[in-house]
């Protein structure tokens, strides 16, 4: 698998877990407090704890596992994304749902995930102001607060609870596909949310809070590197939104329980 030395998942669990519960006190303590905000873009928004919490996460984590990659957001916004090889490498972002932060919108969380030959092994997703922790390892299951989750078994898209969000960019092509997707959509499922967090839609699905998720251009591997694996371990499927494989740095997802696959992707082929 390449883990160095007698590294384990599970010892690799506890260092996300605890790092992340560090990083979300960061979260809790600034939450009501005016923010210091610079843009990155029109809408895309970064603070001081957006900072302090992947520096914090980034010393941990590099204490922990001096050889593993390091991609997280906040580097990657001034640096680019960095090359995901098949090196073990720690994906990070410190904080996803930045501007439901600045607004005082508690869906916010911290999403670390352990890539290894490309592929999701660890996941820890947590939102310190609603005090939920997901956590998964490949292969043994996912869990919410330590209680084991499962995707929902709703079979008709009809009666499905749908999210997405809209992204940052506002150019007139990206603004109108994604309203003349989302009309098409309120026609076939039951409702539709943007909670503005890409890892909570992810986690939300997998404990069967909603049924379908899809974005078309989230911003980065580190909203997804530990939602998805969370998701599939509960039982859920995450895929591109055409139907093929899910690749983790195209920017491009769709998920649902293990039934609604088919249903969604019908949905969303005209607009890709």
């Amino acid at each position: 698998m390449g883990l160095q030395q007698c590294e384990d998942l599970e010892t690799c669990l506890a260092v996300a877990v605890d790092v992340a519960k560090k990083a979300g006190q960061i979260i809790k303590d600034g939450f009501h407090i005016a923010k210091a905000v610079e843009h990155k873009g029109m809408v895309d928004l970064v603070t001081e704890t957006d900072k302090a919490c992947e520096d914090l996460i980034f010393t941990q984590l590099k204490t922990s596992f001096p050889s593993h990659e390091l991609i997280g957001e906040e580097e990657s916004s001034e640096s680019g994304i960095p090359l995901l090889t098949d090196a073990p490498t720690w994906v990070v972002d410190p904080l996803d749902g930045t501007t439901n932060f600045v607004h005082k919108f508690p869906f916010v969380c911290v999403s670390i995930g352990l890539v290894i030959n490309k592929v999701s092994v660890v996941g820890v997703v947590y939102n310190p102001l609603l005090e939920e922790l997901f956590t998964a390892i490949q292969g043994q299951g996912a869990f919410l607060n330590g209680e084991r989750i499962y995707a929902s078994s709703q079979e008709h898209i009809g009666n499905g609870l749908l999210a997405t969000e809209i992204g940052t960019k506002r150019d007139k092509h990206t603004v109108d596909r994604t309203t003349n997707l989302i009309n098409d959509m309120l026609y076939k499922v039951r409702s539709l949310r943007l909670s503005g967090s890409c890892a909570m839609n992810l986690v939300g699905v997998a404990c069967g809070r909603l049924d379908m998720f899809y974005e078309l251009g989230f911003g980065g591997p580190w909203d997804v590197a530990a939602g998805t694996l969370i998701l599939r371990e509960a039982g859920g499927l995450v895929y591109d939104p055409s139907g093929g494989e899910f690749d983790m740095m195209s920017h491009l997802i769709a998920a649902s329980n293990g039934h609604l696959k088919q249903s969604l992707v019908d949905c969303l082929v005209d607009y890709l």
